[in-house]
């Protein structure tokens, strides 16, 4: 699975995998690379999109077993690998696409939702407090909107599901109208842009 998370540029970076496999070897890892990577360049209209490897450092030799041995096989991958980049790092805006086994990319995946939950609440009690704040809230009213939209998962459509044979957008458990109404613009822009054949012909000359 593959959704793309907000950033701190508006820019956006799509994750994989956030799920779907929690085993996922090296070579899998260049999979997902080159799938993101077109998914990226296809859907999102990112030019020559920067990959990164989810690691618990930016050097080449940090990492456990599984990072250690996919970081040589990405810098030979028909991708734009720039390396690692640390959870703290995967939102800044400084890379379009992140690969990591489905175990860390989840607990990445609610560790933001949860925090962007939690900002979001925290904010709306200090600006609730008391009649000054109140009044603070309702001149920044606009921009705090904005915030909101950048941060809610529904202005990002679902999650999308690749190495199958069709275009599959899966939505959020607790989906409303607007949230899938941008999945199924994600998934107009997939069949549009032929993805999943892309998906194929570079699965088959990789």
């Amino acid at each position: 699975m593959s959704p793309t998370f907000p950033t701190y540029t508006g820019s956006g970076v799509v994750i994989l995998d956030v799920g779907a496999n929690p085993d996922a070897k090296a070579e899998h890892l260049v999979d997902y690379a080159i799938m993101g990577s077109l998914y990226a360049e296809h859907v999102r209209g990112v030019k020559r999109p920067r990959v990164a490897l989810l690691n618990i450092g930016t050097e080449a030799g940090k990492g456990n077993a599984l990072t250690k041995e996919a970081y040589p096989l990405l810098e030979q991958a028909p991708v734009h690998f720039v390396g690692n980049v640390e959870a703290r790092e995967a939102m800044s805006g400084d890379v379009d696409v992140i690969v990591t086994e489905g175990f860390a990319g989840n607990i990445l995946l609610k560790g933001v939702e949860g925090s962007s939950s939690m900002l979001m609440k925290m904010m709306k009690e200090q600006f609730t407090s008391d009649f000054v704040s109140k009044l603070a809230a309702l001149v920044l009213k606009p921009k705090l909107k904005r915030l909101k939209q950048t941060l809610d998962y529904r202005e990002h459509g679902g999650a999308g599901l690749f190495g199958i044979s069709a275009p599959v957008i899966k939505a959020h458990g607790s989906s409303d109208a607007l949230a899938i109404m941008s999945a199924l613009k994600q998934a107009k822009i997939m069949v549009d842009h032929d993805v999943v054949a892309k998906i194929k012909q570079a699965k088959a000359t990789n």
